[in-house]
């Protein structure tokens, strides 16, 4: 049975569920448009650093953010359109602007229809007109994310856009990462490295850099919480980012369009022509075992 309900909390939170696969997973629109939690018979799924979440001034560290108009950094957070100089943060503005609710339903799985579309403020930072569409959609252990994104510009719109789920783990020793993928760079040093599957969890950080993918999906299995995370996409991504931090209970797995700079250096970054559309899945599968 599926069911759809919201609450009031520090923020209006929908609750998606599946009650015979015992999946339930909170949305807060307001906040980003983000995934906060997902629980699978009283099991969190996702990281949350609870307290940056209580404070609007703070990006959240947790959850599933969404990523657009760019996945990564800008040299100097900046990138020009039509020789004007424009200043953009890291992963850009949807993951903390408020988005709308445009319909749910509880038939086929429990969905909720969520939407941003620029304004004045966007406009100052991304020039164009555009309105994103993204349906999340819970059946069983697997939540699907189907997103479609528009230019309303009279110019064609560049972008690129994806997610940066946090997922909660236990002792790092015992993760074993499955990435398509031969080599990455380290986002730190810009050094390129040879992947067999292994990481160095005793660095601080990990900001690992995959492209050249070879499938279209992706895995990671933690034994020490007997929990195996899959994420399913499709064509529009084409970069998967593994980022951790030592001493922090979580790690990210991260399907991007494009990898960082994109809007500088045009790789893999999405055009749009006026009033056109594209759309783009990625579905996540959450299995104890």
């Amino acid at each position: 049975m599926y069911k759809v309900s919201s609450e009031q909390k520090q923020y209006l939170t929908y609750t998606l569920s599946d009650e015979s696969a015992a999946s339930v997973i909170e949305v807060v629109p307001e906040r980003g448009g983000i995934v906060t939690s997902w629980q699978i018979n009283g099991k969190e799924v996702f990281y949350l650093d609870t307290e940056r979440f209580k404070s609007p001034e703070l990006s959240v560290r947790g959850g599933n953010p969404i990523l657009f108009p760019l996945c990564g950094n800008l040299p100097n957070d900046s990138y020009n359109v039509e020789d004007t100089t424009y200043q953009i943060k890291q992963h850009g503005f949807a993951r903390e602007l408020p988005w709308t609710v445009t319909s749910h339903a509880d038939h086929e799985g429990a969905s909720l229809k969520i939407a941003l579309i620029s304004n004045e403020k966007t406009k100052l930072v991304y020039p164009f007109d555009f309105q994103i569409s993204f349906t999340y959609v819970l059946r069983g252990h697997t939540l699907e994310i189907h997103q479609e994104y528009k230019n309303l510009s009279t110019t064609p719109m560049p972008f690129s856009a994806g997610f940066h789920p946090y997922f909660s783990c236990g002792d790092k020793s015992q993760i074993e990462v499955s990435i398509p993928s031969t080599k990455y760079q380290d986002n730190r040093t810009k050094e390129n490295f040879a992947f067999d599957g292994k990481f160095d969890f005793d660095q601080d950080e990990i900001d690992a850099v995959f492209g050249n993918l070879s499938s279209r999906s992706t895995s990671v299995i933690d034994n020490s919480r007997n929990l195996k995370i899959s994420i399913d996409y499709d064509d529009f991504f084409t970069y998967l980012v593994f980022w951790t931090v030592k001493g922090k209970d979580f790690y990210c797995l991260e399907p991007w369009s494009a990898t960082r700079n994109a809007l500088n250096t045009k790789e893999y970054l999405t055009v749009l022509q006026p009033n056109a559309s594209c759309s783009a899945v990625v579905k996540i599968t959450a299995d104890f075992f």
